[in-house]
């Protein structure tokens, strides 16, 4: 079992830069694919980035060009930098490790972080 903690969030003006962190703890990194979601008000959490184990990488059409995920295995950690964001990139930012037991997907959460975009 995998223990995420994510931070970096806050609040930034319009056309701003913000980079994100999860630090896992507990089992080994390298072997969890790690994907970033974000939820806001009233709205379904969606899949922001992913990033596999081997690195291959995908993005959410509202966010390509601007936000990049990446990975420090040395470091246990998963990187979101988000550039040039927007009013509607506001939302708590949750970073999830999923690995495939045999049988299933399992999923590990962490508790989120507040990414609010205004000016």
């Amino acid at each position: 079992q995998v223990q995420l903690v994510e931070s970096g969030g806050g609040l930034v003006q319009p056309g701003g830069s913000l980079r994100l962190s999860c630090a896992a703890s507990g089992s080994t990194f390298s072997i969890y694919h790690m994907g970033w979601y974000r939820q806001s008000p009233g709205k379904q959490r969606e899949l922001v980035a992913f990033i596999t184990s081997g690195g291959s990488t995908n993005y959410a059409d509202s966010v390509k060009g601007r936000f990049t995920i990446s990975r420090d295995n040395a470091k246990n950690t998963v990187y979101l930098q988000m550039n040039s964001l927007k009013p509607e990139d506001t939302a708590v930012y949750y970073c999830k490790a999923t690995l495939w037991s045999g049988s299933k997907w399992d999923g590990y959460w962490g508790q989120g972080t507040q990414v609010t975009v205004s000016s």
